[in-house]
């Protein structure tokens, strides 16, 4: 299969089956792919249910502008060769509790909403969404889509504004992914189109099955009798593989004990471990990432005091939750072992809201309620939470090297006595430090590699003297490896010129219903 002089204009909509089933990975390898072959191509999610995000800059009658989008949607425009931008997700839901989200909606704060309430929400956000999908629509070659969980959630299918429902608006194609890890895969696929009505189904044009192990001629019997029941093409059967881990979309899916990244070589006969702490409502897990690309470096999510001890460097990352994340740390005794790290002088990087946590004092009147809330107390600086949320791409610098990053939080520090460790370009000191303490509210700053090396470096001081930081490891050229793996995987596993067709002509006419009670 080739692209060279294909010139397709339209749109897909890549569904699941599940959550996690892989759309945004698939989605960020087509955005890949055609991005390489000269196709101007943008990605697209409605909505998004995810605290891990981005900072975009936007420009607006009133200057320039930060907002907010899921992580997922700026790695698949990064992908694409563009800047993130809200345009690629005009609705981000962020959950703060099992309850209750903040909506973000063309990346600016609105409100905050339950499960039941959201639905009321839904009209007015579906034209927004219209909106921008047309808009990009107008502007590009081709928009990919990434549906929200399951197409098939019918219980939701009246107010649905990121699957069917925007495929029905937009008469745009719909294929369907589906992890075959998770077992029942072929089931998985007849019944999800099944479930939905006789117009939804018109739309669905073909499948692709995902994280598949072993002699695929053992799953061709099924594929041919999936193809049978639906009249629907299985378009691709894409491999397993552990090569693809950053940019994850969902934080709440990261698995504790699970490894960040792949068991990288290096690091000399010294290797140092990394526990990053697994909060119930962490935000930014991909915070870590950048030093689970470096040589040498083992990174694991934790969520006990015994492997908070034996660490050498523990990460405190962000949370949708401080008070709340704080509360919890505080009952598995995870403060313990960070006050005693502090005694110790044992390396902890806190981040974000992890930060806040470290304080001694908190007041927190907006995202919790709670009012005044003592913290752990391990850096000498109070919170305070204002209405007003600081959503900003930061420049500046940090042990004198260029250092950027990206500001999401209420939280705001005051009284701080610590020493700072970076100089904000347009506010000044940021950060605290003190021995083997560092505390930030700046996300992404890892990613900056000769800031990285450094920080390990002097994190290597501590407990680690014998370990060898890598002096090359460029973080970017990992995420574009990661990227042209995905779109080579398509590539050879998948029938792109199929898909292709897809976009450019929309789907197959007379496509017939399949019945829950078909044989």
């Amino acid at each position: 299969m080739t692209l060279e002089g294909s010139s397709p204009r339209g749109a897909l909509l890549v569904g699941g089956t599940t959550s996690d089933a892989g759309k945004s990975l698939i989605v960020a390898g087509l955005c890949r792919l055609l991005s390489r072959n000269g196709i101007r191509v943008a990605p697209f999610k409605a909505q998004n249910m995810s605290n891990n995000s981005v900072v975009t800059v936007e420009q607006t009658d009133s200057g320039m502008i930060g907002g907010e989008i899921g992580r997922a949607q700026a790695m698949q425009a990064f992908a694409c060769g563009l800047e993130p931008s809200v345009r690629f997700n005009p609705v981000l839901l962020k959950p703060g509790s099992d309850r209750r989200s903040q909506v973000v909606v063309r990346g600016r704060v609105d409100g905050e909403v339950g499960a039941a309430d959201y639905h009321s929400r839904r009209a007015a956000l579906a034209s927004i969404v219209d909106a921008e999908l047309a808009s990009l629509r107008a502007d590009f070659d081709v928009v990919i889509c990434e549906g929200a969980g399951s197409v098939a959630e019918v219980n939701l299918r009246a107010d649905d504004i990121a699957n069917m429902g925007l495929a029905r608006r937009a008469e745009i194609p719909v294929v369907i992914a589906a992890d075959i890890d998770r077992g029942g895969v072929l089931a998985h696929l007849l019944g999800t189109v099944a479930a939905l009505d006789a117009h939804d189904q018109r739309l669905v044009s073909g499948f692709l099955i995902n994280k598949f192990r072993g002699d695929q001629s053992l799953l061709a019997p099924g594929v041919e009798w999936l193809d049978r029941m639906t009249a629907r093409p299985t378009l691709g059967v894409l491999p397993f593989f552990d090569g693809v881990w950053l940019d994850a979309e969902d934080s709440l899916s990261t698995p504790v004990g699970a490894t960040v990244g792949p068991a990288s070589p290096g690091g000399g006969a010294r290797r140092l471990g990394v526990a990053a702490i697994r909060l119930p409502r962490v935000s930014n897990t991909t915070d870590v990432e950048a030093l689970a690309c470096e040589p040498g470096v083992d990174v694991r999510w934790v969520d006990d005091p015994a492997a908070v001890a034996a660490a050498d460097l523990v990460v405190v990352p962000g949370t949708k939750a401080t008070v709340d994340d704080l509360a919890w740390l505080r009952g598995r005794g995870i403060d313990v072992a960070l006050s005693d790290r502090a005694a110790h002088r044992k390396p902890v990087l806190a981040i974000c809201g992890g930060y806040q946590m470290l304080c001694r004092r908190i007041d927190d009147r907006v995202e919790s309620g709670a009012g005044v809330v003592e913290g752990l107390g391990l850096f000498d600086a109070s919170v305070r939470f204002d209405e007003e949320k600081v959503v900003r791409n930061a420049t500046g610098s940090a042990w004198g090297l260029p250092a950027t990053g990206y500001e999401i939080h209420h939280g705001r520090i005051t009284g701080a006595r610590e020493q700072p460790w970076i100089h904000d370009d347009l506010l000044g000191d940021e950060g605290g430090h003190r021995d083997a303490l560092w505390g930030t509210h700046w996300h992404g700053l890892l990613a900056g590699d000769a800031v990285r090396r450094t920080f390990l470096h002097h994190v290597a001081q501590f407990c680690a003297p014998d370990f060898a930081v890598a002096p090359d490891t460029d973080f970017d050229a990992v995420r574009r490896g990661q990227l042209d793996l995905m779109a080579d995987t398509l590539q050879s596993h998948a029938d792109i010129d199929a898909l292709v067709a897809l976009i450019d002509s929309g789907p197959p006419d007379n496509l017939p219903v399949v019945s829950i009670s078909a044989r």
